[in-house]
């Protein structure tokens, strides 16, 4: 007969609040601080879950309120269809919940269940006590806990699932020592170190006491780490110094007119020293690859400024299709381009857009497809080597690991925004450079036609940041520092670790019997008789 049960959305309801705290740790709120905290209440509540079904709901549940809350701003682009996108990559939160509440949940006798003070044959649950647990199931949680999130991470960050926006990492952003982890091993290195803080407090809350003061040792180092990272590594000197000017001419719809507002902003630099000058992307007019007086305009900008412009735009390819291009301008003229080689999913290009053509009726999803471009490719301009990458693309740790080992002395990214501008995203959006310089060990640059625009030192510092309601330009000092960080030589291997470490902790959780549900006795006297 069922069990009866009261009270079962409360827990669950929780679970959805506990995983939208996320919403706190990102720009505006800006408190990533709280990073380190914040998902106790998660994982006390997936620990609390009574079976296996329950754990995972509770999983897809958190899951299901991060996704919502961290992506809040996508909901008036795709409308209707932003619950189910949300339920459907909240379900990789899924086995974490039971993998969470397998080595966490506490220790128990069998479930009693009786019938006493009832009617006949009705069945009343008993509670659990919870037991403290020792030092094997500890290491346990510690290891698969923060390995298991990593890994949730590294699936989004795989195009179908959208891309890597919200990894607990970028949450520091704004912390340059802690991201001194974020070198070493990449934004997953630092997001494992979050979530194992995260583990520790529960450990200290629930597990016995020698495992409690070994929990707090390890929490502290994990906290500590990326400090001390950061004090002893010191960055080398500068081999130069650039003024590099951000151009952001603001929401101006018609590409034109959008084309000649950035020609004005950056005239206006003539009075000032600059290196480089970097516009937005979708910045110049459509078609500037065969607009010749747009060329000629931008080599004569370049020729008077003494600096080379890097610019954007919208470009047909010989067989008509339509990619998203950055160019390279001199007082010799165009000196390069590069096409945007992973585009957003729904926002430039529509899958299987013969059966989901519908879309565009319902959402804001793209009207045609662009092309993505073959490579990744290296501007030298101005004794520059620079690393162009378009918008989106500064979410993808490993492209600018990448533009970094071709040479790249500085990252340079070009964003849009303009869709977003009521939102936390233009923010969001630019912090990511922050975390992409620490990574790579190189100073990095954004500049964004609606904002945020912002330039950061190469170990994520914050050198410039032009608000989005700003329509102007801004000049950052920028100095050109290079160095080979571990992420650089090793790349993505703490995903690899992570699925090592979730894989030994599926056998440890196997032979010690963690997935299985609790034992359910609904006669008293069968523990007397043994079954």
């Amino acid at each position: 007969m069922k069990i009866s049960r009261t009270g079962w959305w409360a827990p669950r309801l929780g679970t959805v609040l506990a995983g939208a705290v996320g919403f706190l740790l990102f720009p505006a709120p800006n408190l990533g601080v709280l990073a380190w905290v914040a998902f106790v209440p998660l994982l006390l509540l997936l620990r609390a879950a009574d079976s296996r079904r329950e754990a995972m709901l509770r999983g897809w549940l958190g899951g299901f309120g991060f996704v919502c809350a961290t992506l809040y701003w996508l909901l008036p682009n795709l409308i209707y269809f932003f619950p189910l996108a949300a339920a459907l990559v909240a379900v990789l939160w899924l086995p974490w919940g039971l993998l969470v509440w397998a080595v966490l949940r506490p220790d128990s006798p069998p479930v009693v269940r009786t019938a006493v003070g009832r009617g006949e044959g009705e069945p009343v649950a008993s509670s659990q006590a919870p037991g403290p647990f020792g030092w094997g199931r500890g290491l346990l949680a510690l290891a698969a806990v923060p390995a298991g999130w990593v890994l949730i991470e590294t699936v989004r960050s795989w195009k179908p699932f959208g891309g890597p926006w919200s990894l607990l990492g970028a949450s520091q952003w704004n912390h340059p020592a802690e991201l001194g982890l974020a070198s070493v091993g990449g934004a997953w290195l630092l997001s494992f170190a979050i979530m194992l803080v995260n583990t520790c407090i529960v450990l200290i809350i629930t597990a016995r006491v020698p495992v409690r003061v070994g929990a707090a040792v390890l929490g502290a180092l994990a906290i500590v780490a990326g400090p001390v990272w950061f004090a002893t590594h010191p960055m080398p000197a500068a081999t130069r110094d650039v003024n590099v000017a951000l151009v952001q001419p603001g929401v101006v719809h018609d590409p034109q007119a959008r084309d000649q507002e950035g020609i004005a902003i950056t005239r206006a630099l003539q009075s000032r020293q600059v290196g480089l000058v970097v516009w937005g992307e979708s910045s110049g007019d459509d078609g500037l690859i065969d607009d010749g007086n747009d060329q000629q305009q931008l080599t004569q900008l370049a020729t008077s400024l003494h600096a080379p412009i890097v610019v954007n735009a919208n470009a047909t390819v010989p067989d008509g299709d339509t990619q998203k291009v950055s160019y390279l301008y001199s007082a010799a003229g165009e000196q390069g381009q590069y096409a945007k080689t992973r585009l957003v999913m729904f926002g430039e290009y529509i899958p299987f857009r013969g059966q989901l053509s519908w879309l565009t009726r319902m959402t804001k999803a793209a009207g045609t497809n662009l092309v993505a471009g073959d490579d990744l490719t290296m501007f030298r301009a101005g004794g520059m080597n620079l690393g162009p990458l378009i918008c989106f693309e500064s979410a993808f740790p490993d492209m600018a690991r990448n533009e970094a080992n071709l040479g790249a002395q500085l990252l340079v990214y070009q964003s849009e925004d303009t869709t977003f501008q009521g939102s936390w995203e233009p923010a969001q959006h630019a912090s990511l450079a922050a975390v992409r310089s620490a990574e790579t060990g190189r100073p990095a640059v954004q500049a964004s036609l609606a904002g945020v625009s912002a330039a950061f030192d190469a170990q994520g510092r914050e050198l410039a940041w032009l608000p989005k309601e700003y329509v102007g330009s801004i000049v950052a000092h920028v100095p050109l520092q290079a160095a080979d960080t571990p992420y650089d030589r090793y790349g993505n291997f703490v995903p690899i670790v992570c699925a090592g470490l979730v894989a030994l902790a599926l056998l440890a959780m196997l032979r010690l019997r963690l997935l299985m549900n609790p034992v359910e006795i609904h006669d008293p006297t069968q523990l007397a008789d043994g079954h």
